[in-house]
């Protein structure tokens, strides 16, 4: 029993430290791309040396894009899944996006991963504000598993926001509800004991 609790939270570990680091050169890359775009004057450019700059800049992002997206197929379901479920899980998802970015190209089958995670994302919310004791969570405590599981939702809806740039409606509504997810899921995180305190205080319990 311990050593299975030892490896699954050696597995959340490295699975923490992977999206952060991917994370951390995603948004290196943004601030980078933003502060030549500025200083270079790329917006004064002709239509065709823009293009191409925004083509390179997304040529330069998308692997990291991708094993974000492969990360977050692998993060959401093991919050349903038993550890011996999670590795078939996983298999099958990645050759179904496989066979969908064969047929459909590799952006549809990038959606369609993250569809899936954001469906199976939206569940483990649920049940996590339900207060299901089913989830796998190495942390206790409703509060920081609701924070956890609306940082997660966050992280899911800002990627997919990344492939629907061009629909500015949608986009608006993607990033206004990942703001809004990710601002509560942080402070449920990193301020339990506060909000505990608050809702008692609301509730007069």
């Amino acid at each position: 029993m311990k050593e299975s609790m030892k490896k699954k939270a050696s597995l959340d570990f490295y699975l923490i430290l992977a999206t952060a680091g991917v994370l951390f050169v995603i948004s290196a890359i943004c601030i980078y791309s933003m502060f030549y775009f500025k200083m270079a004057q790329v917006q004064e450019m002709a239509p065709m040396v823009k293009a191409a700059y925004m083509e390179n800049m997304n040529t330069i992002i998308s692997p990291f894009l991708i094993i974000l997206i492969l990360l977050l197929g692998i993060c959401v379901p093991k919050r349903l899944l038993p550890a011996n479920w999670l590795l078939l899980f996983t298999v099958l998802l990645a050759v179904s996006s496989l066979g969908i970015s064969f047929m459909y190209g590799i952006k549809m089958g990038l959606v369609v991963v993250l569809l899936i995670s954001l469906v199976l994302q939206f569940v483990v919310l649920v049940m996590a504000l339900a207060g299901s004791e089913r989830l796998n969570f190495t942390r206790k405590g409703y509060w920081v598993r609701t924070g956890s599981s609306l940082l997660h939702m966050g992280m899911i809806l800002f990627v997919l926001d990344l492939f629907f740039y061009q629909h500015q409606t949608l986009h608006l509504i993607l990033f206004w509800v990942t703001t809004g997810t990710v601002v509560a899921g942080m402070t449920f995180c990193f301020y339990a004991d506060n909000v505990v305190g608050l809702v008692r205080k609301v509730t007069g319990r």
